[in-house]
């Protein structure tokens, strides 16, 4: 069976080349969730030298200060004896490096390329797999060593940044934690273990490394250590030997250096009984197998994580929509498509189904009747105007008994009132429906990816509503020179008559005389009473208008915005050629590259899944009998129809078949 050490490499060079590599991210990050050894030591602590005595080649750059400035993932593939080493970068996939000295420039150059030549170091990793009879099947991520001071050419925050990244990797919950420390310093204060202690006080997910044990004082061992007399962890302490610097300088091959790592052990009177669990091959070993027991592990929980995200992405890429076709007759399509969603939702609005519509109702229940009782018609119809306006009627020969054309005038100034709010119900209702619009635009998810054809839309539906507007306003105001124009003469039928008081006086009454009856007529109680009656003949006109307002502003306004709104724009729209509609259909550069990251992303987690079920329907299959004769006779069947397979031996022996 394929190790799932090397399913989980597949999965991690897919997240670095999404630049899902951990930290914030807009979903959860798969990265995070894979497990991993992270290599955290301090600088000049043999990092670099057990990663290299675990790989049996030199191949990572040295130097002094920090050399390692970008996170190294190496994974190791076992081939099997006599093929040919080789590594290969994730950003160089096609490309075989098998000068070992070539691998160690490309590692260098990737790093000046993000970080420059300067000091500064970067969370964006590197990927490396190294192909090699010599290795087992591996995953480490080394990172840059720990220091206490900046040097020259590094910045103040330097040590601070270090210790953040190392972090931002061993506090995962998945990460299992390799500490390297130097045996010739205290154990006491290793940066390694001061930091593995805080994210891991348990020591469930450290393995301790001890370097340079040939080092040591002469009198001196490490055994409170190894022994785990001095710092206890969950796993076995592991003791190396690297090759010095003389062995270094002198290229000496790490398999003869390898060899000379385990006669040391096996002769010294220090660690002699250790020497079994001793070394950096035993330590290759140890960490090979508990990742691979890790991983087997957490396959569920990353399966879920997977499932959780698979659902979120076509979640989002359902709102985003899918990419637009370049043929005009579609994107005129598209376009209809679009502006029926729009409409829809703005019908919506108006009908009740969304919040909204119910302002309209609100301008004809509360701001017409307010508008409409707040008309000065107590100061129109003073004493002093109807007298002034009813001597103005009556010219130079005043009225004989009713001064109708006084009525006629008061009642036609009056009603020239009425114009002002009906007029602005009609505005006040273009107003709502215009927010209508922007609401229902703003609320259109599917619209949101085409900013130019948000502007399109929003325009040539303001314009239908100028024109329902305007078409609105000569229709109330109609009805306003409707009452002015026809007087209902029945009110004024139906008025008490004026009893004429020279009528019924006696002959030797003192009122009898013309001049006492001429000051009655004019008196101020006769223009009260025509201010009166003018004043009910217009409450009932202003009663009517309160009525008949709201039915003309729906029929010309809303009515017509709920049939027509986009009528002149379909009109034109299908005159479009198939530039200007590719430009109407221009999406926001932004929400175009979320689209293709969201695609990407969906399409990485759709293959771990895959991958994941794959692996493990095929290991629970195989290792059963009548598992393995269906699966066999499957593919004998498969052979027959034409299919190709190759037959793989995994790490544990179990066949596992490769169909193409």
């Amino acid at each position: 069976m394929e190790s799932l050490i090397g399913l989980v490499n597949r999965i991690q060079r897919a997240c670095t080349a999404l630049g899902d590599y951990g930290g914030d991210q807009a979903f959860s990050s798969l990265w995070d969730a894979l497990p991993s050894v992270a290599v955290v030591g301090g600088q000049s602590s043999g990092k670099s030298s057990v990663l290299e005595s675990i790989v049996g080649r030199d191949f990572l750059p040295r130097g002094s200060g920090i050399v390692t400035r970008r996170p190294l993932v190496l994974q190791l593939q076992k081939t099997e004896e006599g093929q040919q080493e080789y590594g290969e970068f994730g950003h160089l996939p096609r490309k075989k490096f098998t000068d070992f000295a070539l691998l160690r420039k490309e590692i260098q150059d990737e790093t000046d390329r993000v970080t420059g030549k300067t000091k500064q170091i970067s969370p964006v990793p590197i990927h490396l797999s190294i192909y090699s009879p010599n290795v087992v099947n591996l995953t480490l991520i080394d990172l840059p060593g720990l220091t206490k001071v900046a040097v020259e050419g590094q910045p103040e925050s330097i040590v601070r940044d270090i210790e953040n990244m190392v972090r931002s990797y061993v506090e995962k919950p998945n990460c299992i934690i390799l500490a390297i420390s130097p045996a010739n310093q205290d154990i006491a204060t290793s940066d390694a273990i001061k930091i593995a202690r805080e994210v891991d006080p348990s020591g469930e997910r450290t393995f301790g490394v001890l370097t340079k044990l040939d080092l040591m004082d002469q009198g001196t061992n490490a055994l409170d250590v190894l022994e785990g007399r001095a710092y206890r962890l969950q796993h076995p302490w592991v003791g190396i030997v690297n090759r010095s610097q003389a062995d270094i300088n002198k290229n000496t091959d790490m398999i003869a250096a390898r060899k000379k790592e385990r006669e040391y052990f096996a002769t010294s009177p220090d660690y002699g009984h250790l020497s079994s669990k001793m070394g950096s091959e035993y330590l290759a070993k140890l960490l090979s197998k508990h990742l691979e027991s890790v991983i087997r592990s957490r396959i569920p929980s990353i399966t879920s994580l997977i499932n959780k995200n698979i659902d979120e992405l076509e979640s989002e890429m359902d709102h985003l929509g899918r990419p637009i076709s370049l043929d005009a007759g579609a994107q005129l399509y598209t376009i209809l498509e679009l502006c029926r969603a729009f409409d829809k939702i703005f019908k919506e609005h108006l009908d009740g189904g969304r919040s909204g519509g119910d302002r309209i109702y609100g301008v004809f229940d509360n701001q017409l009747p307010a508008a409409l009782k707040k008309l000065p018609f107590d100061r129109h119809l003073s004493i002093q105007n109807v007298r002034k306006i009813v001597s103005e009627a009556d010219g130079y020969q005043p009225h004989l008994i009713a001064p109708e054309q006084g009525y006629r005038r008061l009642i036609e100034s009056s009603l020239n009132y009425f114009r002002g709010p009906a007029e602005a119900s009609v505005d006040a209702v273009n107003f709502v429906l215009k927010d209508l619009v922007r609401k229902s635009i703003g609320e259109c998810q599917e619209l949101r990816r085409f900013p130019s054809l948000q502007s399109t839309i929003a325009g040539a539906a303001n314009e239908a509503l100028e024109r329902f507007r305007d078409e609105s306003k000569k229709t109330v105001i109609r009805l306003v020179d409707m009452e002015s124009s026809y007087l209902t003469v029945d009110f004024f039928r139906r008025l008490p008559q004026e009893v004429e008081k020279v009528g019924n006086a006696g002959p030797g009454s003192r009122d009898s005389t013309p001049n006492a009856s001429n000051s009655d007529r004019y008196a101020e109680a006769h223009f009260r009473r025509i201010g009166s009656n003018v004043s009910s003949y217009v409450n009932m006109v202003s009663e009517t208008l309160r009525h008949t307002i709201p039915k003309a502003v729906v029929y010309c306004q809303v009515k017509e915005a709920k049939s027509n709104l986009l009528n002149y724009f379909y009109t034109q729209i299908g005159k479009k050629e198939g530039k200007q509609l590719s430009d109407l259909l221009d999406e926001d550069p932004t929400l175009m590259d979320r689209r293709l990251q969201c695609a990407k992303r969906l399409e990485l987690y759709k293959k771990a899944r895959d991958e994941i079920e794959s692996a493990s329907w095929l290991r629970a299959t195989l290792r059963s009998g009548s598992g393995f004769l269906a699966w066999n006779a499957s593919l004998r069947s498969l052979y027959k129809n034409g299919g190709r397979w190759l037959l793989i031996v995994g790490a544990h022996g179990f066949p596992l078949w490769k169909i193409y």
